[in-house]
């Protein structure tokens, strides 16, 4: 590990507003603050909102401050991203944010029943070969509706078509309510101007596929506890580019 991701880690053990769980230590250790974070950290009634897979905390923070009533939560497993976020977070005295770093695997751990309202995936993984990894996933949406409200919102924003159209699948065949989707954010002129700037806020990665022209997509559908979840059966193509920065996303075609 390089000495500016120990420097960080360090760093973020003194952050007032970090909670550092990941797999090996949530097995052994409960999280006494699961069904109280309004009362043990936030100090309000505010909505809570998750970000899961948040990075650097760009989408924590900017929505944050665009919405000082709702308390946000950034989750990621890899904390010398997050420091960027939670730092800003502390230097601008923003009381309701907060940073959880651990397996989203285990997110259903660190929340109670109905303790949140919306979820936001910004940029996740698609996992091409794994379907049990994606986080709009059958697997993930049975642990957001453990503690998400019956009916609450799950925002999917991705450069990814793979992941964008597996999604849209999921959400068909699961009789999802569909709220909103569209394969071209910024040239879509059916979204109005309050949405466009929450969604106008753009991550790190988000950044430099933009430059490389690559459309960015958009959805956002309802979770009812009620509902049946299913896996869609069907062959996607996968993405035939390099992620920025990133290796080969798959050697395969196709996909389910």
């Amino acid at each position: 590990m390089s000495k500016g991701k120990l420097q960080k880690f360090a760093e973020m053990e003194t952050f007032k507003n970090v909670f550092q769980y990941p797999y090996s230590v949530v097995e052994n250790v409960p999280f006494e603050m699961k069904g109280q974070w309004r009362e043990l950290y936030f100090h309000n009634n505010n909505p809570i909102v998750l970000e899961l897979g948040c990075g650097k905390g760009e989408y924590t923070v900017g929505l944050a401050r665009r919405y000082p009533d709702i308390n946000f939560i950034g989750v990621d497993i890899k904390g010398a991203r997050m420091h960027k976020g939670a730092k800003e977070a502390l230097e601008n005295n923003m009381s309701n944010v907060a940073f959880l770093r651990t397996n989203i695997e285990v997110i259903d751990r660190f929340f109670s029943e109905n303790e949140v309202q919306e979820i936001w995936l910004t940029f996740s993984d698609p996992q091409m070969k794994n379907p049990r990894k994606r986080l709009s996933s059958t697997f993930f949406m049975e642990r957001y509706r453990r503690f998400l409200t019956d009916g609450g919102v799950v925002h999917l924003k991705t450069d990814s078509n793979f992941l964008f159209t597996y999604t849209t699948y999921m959400v068909e065949k699961s009789n999802l309510p569909l709220l909103f989707r569209t394969e071209d954010l910024y040239h879509d002129e059916r979204i109005d101007d309050a949405t466009r700037e929450i969604l106008s806020i753009k991550t790190y990665y988000e950044s430099q596929w933009i430059e490389r022209g690559l459309n960015i997509k958009y959805m956002k559908f309802a979770l009812p506890h009620d509902a049946t979840l299913r896996e869609p059966d069907v062959e996607i193509e996968l993405d035939d580019y390099r992620s920025y920065k990133r290796t080969k996303r798959s050697s395969l075609e196709k996909s389910k």
